[in-house]
Protein backbone atom coordinates (compact mmCIF):
# COMPACT_ATOMS: atom_id res chain seq x y z
CA UNK A 1 0.00 0.00 0.00
CA UNK A 2 1.37 3.34 -0.54
CA UNK A 3 0.82 5.93 1.80
CA UNK A 4 1.07 9.64 2.03
CA UNK A 5 2.28 11.35 5.48
CA UNK A 6 0.91 14.90 5.24
CA UNK A 7 2.05 18.12 7.70
CA UNK A 8 -1.16 19.81 8.65
CA UNK A 9 -1.31 23.61 10.05
CA UNK A 10 1.93 24.93 11.13
CA UNK A 11 2.38 23.85 14.74
CA UNK A 12 3.52 26.31 16.59
CA UNK A 13 5.65 27.02 19.44
CA UNK A 14 7.73 24.01 20.44
CA UNK A 15 4.77 21.80 18.83
CA UNK A 16 5.17 20.63 15.35
CA UNK A 17 2.51 20.31 12.91
CA UNK A 18 -0.59 17.08 13.72
CA UNK A 19 0.05 14.48 10.37
CA UNK A 20 -2.72 13.32 7.95
CA UNK A 21 -1.67 9.99 6.98
CA UNK A 22 -3.58 9.10 3.15
CA UNK A 23 -3.78 5.80 1.39
CA UNK A 24 -6.03 4.20 -1.20
CA UNK A 25 -8.56 1.72 -0.34
CA UNK A 26 -10.06 -0.18 -2.90
CA UNK A 27 -9.95 2.97 -4.72
CA UNK A 28 -11.58 5.08 -2.42
CA UNK A 29 -9.38 8.07 -0.60
CA UNK A 30 -9.20 6.92 3.11
CA UNK A 31 -7.65 9.43 5.66
CA UNK A 32 -6.32 9.00 9.00
CA UNK A 33 -5.61 12.17 11.67
CA UNK A 34 -2.18 12.27 13.92
CA UNK A 35 -2.20 14.93 16.74
CA UNK A 36 -0.74 14.33 20.49
CA UNK A 37 -1.71 16.41 23.36
CA UNK A 38 -2.82 19.21 20.89
CA UNK A 39 0.41 19.85 20.10
CA UNK A 40 1.58 17.88 16.46
CA UNK A 41 1.95 14.60 15.89
CA UNK A 42 5.09 12.21 17.38
CA UNK A 43 8.00 11.70 15.41
CA UNK A 44 7.00 8.90 12.66
CA UNK A 45 9.52 6.02 12.08
CA UNK A 46 8.47 3.55 9.67
CA UNK A 47 9.11 -0.57 9.11
CA UNK A 48 7.87 -2.89 6.77
CA UNK A 49 4.58 -3.25 8.08
CA UNK A 50 3.33 0.26 10.38
CA UNK A 51 4.29 3.60 10.88
CA UNK A 52 4.74 4.33 14.42
CA UNK A 53 4.54 7.61 16.26
CA UNK A 54 7.06 7.98 19.79
CA UNK A 55 6.37 10.37 21.29
CA UNK A 56 8.54 13.18 23.03
CA UNK A 57 8.23 12.63 26.67
CA UNK A 58 9.62 15.02 29.49
CA UNK A 59 10.25 14.42 32.79
CA UNK A 60 8.02 12.57 34.84
CA UNK A 61 5.96 12.04 31.47
CA UNK A 62 4.22 8.75 30.39
CA UNK A 63 2.90 8.37 26.91
CA UNK A 64 1.18 6.09 24.26
CA UNK A 65 3.14 4.80 21.54
CA UNK A 66 1.24 4.75 18.50
CA UNK A 67 1.13 2.54 15.48
CA UNK A 68 -0.97 2.48 12.59
CA UNK A 69 -1.35 0.17 9.42
CA UNK A 70 -4.00 -0.30 6.74
CA UNK A 71 -5.07 -3.04 8.09
CA UNK A 72 -5.76 -2.37 11.71
CA UNK A 73 -5.92 1.69 11.49
CA UNK A 74 -4.20 3.84 14.23
CA UNK A 75 -3.50 1.33 17.57
CA UNK A 76 -1.82 1.72 20.89
CA UNK A 77 1.30 0.11 20.84
CA UNK A 78 2.24 0.66 24.42
CA UNK A 79 2.92 2.89 27.21
CA UNK A 80 6.38 5.17 27.11
CA UNK A 81 7.48 6.43 30.24
CA UNK A 82 10.56 8.93 30.85
CA UNK A 83 13.38 7.17 32.21
CA UNK A 84 16.82 8.94 33.12
CA UNK A 85 20.32 7.19 31.97
CA UNK A 86 20.92 4.47 34.38
CA UNK A 87 23.57 4.93 36.64
CA UNK A 88 24.52 8.39 36.34
CA UNK A 89 25.86 10.47 38.97
CA UNK A 90 26.26 13.86 39.89
CA UNK A 91 30.45 13.55 38.52
CA UNK A 92 28.39 13.05 35.17
CA UNK A 93 26.26 16.80 35.35
CA UNK A 94 27.92 18.44 32.05
CA UNK A 95 25.63 21.91 31.28
CA UNK A 96 27.98 22.69 28.20
CA UNK A 97 26.24 19.41 26.63
CA UNK A 98 22.69 20.60 27.34
CA UNK A 99 20.90 22.87 24.54
CA UNK A 100 18.03 23.12 27.52
CA UNK A 101 18.29 22.44 31.31
CA UNK A 102 15.51 20.10 30.96
CA UNK A 103 18.29 17.98 29.84
CA UNK A 104 19.53 17.50 33.40
CA UNK A 105 17.06 15.35 33.88
CA UNK A 106 18.78 12.64 32.08
CA UNK A 107 21.40 12.63 34.97
CA UNK A 108 19.64 9.97 37.36
CA UNK A 109 20.73 11.86 40.55
CA UNK A 110 19.53 15.29 39.53
CA UNK A 111 15.81 13.57 38.23
CA UNK A 112 15.59 11.82 41.76
CA UNK A 113 16.77 14.77 43.35
CA UNK A 114 13.74 16.89 41.21
CA UNK A 115 11.37 13.67 42.18
CA UNK A 116 12.33 14.09 45.75
CA UNK A 117 11.17 18.13 45.62
CA UNK A 118 8.58 17.96 42.91
CA UNK A 119 6.64 15.06 43.19
CA UNK A 120 4.12 14.29 40.55
CA UNK A 121 4.93 18.44 39.82
CA UNK A 122 8.03 17.39 37.83
CA UNK A 123 6.13 17.61 33.78
CA UNK A 124 4.25 20.79 34.73
CA UNK A 125 7.78 22.26 36.37
CA UNK A 126 9.85 20.61 33.27
CA UNK A 127 6.80 22.44 30.70
CA UNK A 128 7.39 25.59 32.18
CA UNK A 129 11.10 25.29 30.85
CA UNK A 130 10.68 24.49 27.28
CA UNK A 131 10.88 27.42 25.66
CA UNK A 132 14.18 28.37 26.83
CA UNK A 133 18.01 28.61 26.15
CA UNK A 134 21.31 27.43 27.80
CA UNK A 135 22.75 27.37 30.95
CA UNK A 136 23.95 30.56 32.93
CA UNK A 137 26.65 30.08 35.92
CA UNK A 138 27.07 31.07 39.24
CA UNK A 139 30.30 31.88 41.50
CA UNK A 140 30.05 28.74 43.36
CA UNK A 141 29.80 26.61 40.22
CA UNK A 142 25.96 26.12 40.64
CA UNK A 143 24.40 26.10 36.51
CA UNK A 144 20.89 28.16 36.27
CA UNK A 145 18.43 28.52 33.71
CA UNK A 146 14.44 30.44 32.99
CA UNK A 147 11.75 29.41 30.14
CA UNK A 148 8.42 29.19 29.91
CA UNK A 149 5.53 27.03 28.81
CA UNK A 150 5.34 27.58 25.00
CA UNK A 151 2.20 30.08 24.07
CA UNK A 152 2.35 31.43 27.70
CA UNK A 153 5.49 33.54 28.18
CA UNK A 154 5.40 35.47 30.80
CA UNK A 155 2.69 34.04 32.37
CA UNK A 156 3.61 30.16 32.72
CA UNK A 157 7.61 31.10 33.60
CA UNK A 158 10.29 28.71 34.96
CA UNK A 159 13.42 28.44 36.96
CA UNK A 160 15.74 25.57 37.67
CA UNK A 161 18.76 25.41 38.84
CA UNK A 162 21.85 22.81 39.70
CA UNK A 163 24.37 22.54 42.30
CA UNK A 164 26.26 19.46 41.33
CA UNK A 165 29.02 20.12 44.50
CA UNK A 166 26.46 20.74 47.20
CA UNK A 167 23.97 17.90 45.50
CA UNK A 168 20.76 20.44 45.46
CA UNK A 169 18.77 21.56 43.02
CA UNK A 170 16.14 24.24 42.91
CA UNK A 171 12.82 24.82 41.24
CA UNK A 172 10.34 28.24 40.91
CA UNK A 173 7.46 28.49 38.92
CA UNK A 174 5.10 31.39 38.53
CA UNK A 175 1.88 29.58 36.98
CA UNK A 176 -1.57 29.36 37.04
CA UNK A 177 -2.99 31.74 40.23
CA UNK A 178 0.14 34.38 39.47
CA UNK A 179 2.30 33.72 42.58
CA UNK A 180 5.92 31.89 42.66
CA UNK A 181 5.88 28.86 43.65
CA UNK A 182 9.48 27.37 45.03
CA UNK A 183 10.80 23.74 45.98
CA UNK A 184 12.94 24.33 48.04
CA UNK A 185 11.49 27.57 49.64
CA UNK A 186 13.42 30.58 48.36
CA UNK A 187 14.29 31.25 51.60
CA UNK A 188 16.60 28.33 51.67
CA UNK A 189 17.90 29.02 48.67
CA UNK A 190 22.10 29.41 48.67
CA UNK A 191 22.33 33.86 48.22
CA UNK A 192 23.75 33.32 44.85
CA UNK A 193 20.94 31.68 43.33
CA UNK A 194 18.47 33.60 45.04
CA UNK A 195 20.39 36.52 43.51
CA UNK A 196 20.25 34.77 39.34
CA UNK A 197 16.43 33.57 40.88
CA UNK A 198 15.74 37.70 41.31
CA UNK A 199 17.94 38.76 38.44
CA UNK A 200 15.84 36.55 35.99
CA UNK A 201 12.83 37.77 37.29
CA UNK A 202 13.48 41.04 37.03
CA UNK A 203 14.76 40.93 33.61
CA UNK A 204 11.42 38.59 32.36
CA UNK A 205 9.04 41.07 33.51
Amino acid sequence: VNVALVDVGDGGNQCGPAKVIVWKKDGEIETTTVEQDECGAPPAAVSDSAIYFVPYLLPGDSKPALQWSPTEGLTTSGNLTYTPEPGTDWKDVDPSKYDNIIDAFHNEAVYKAGQALLGNDIPDMATSLLVGGGTEKTASGAFYATGCVPHDCGGNDGFMAVDPAKRKVYFARRGDNGEPQAWPPVKDWPADIKKAYEDAQGSGN
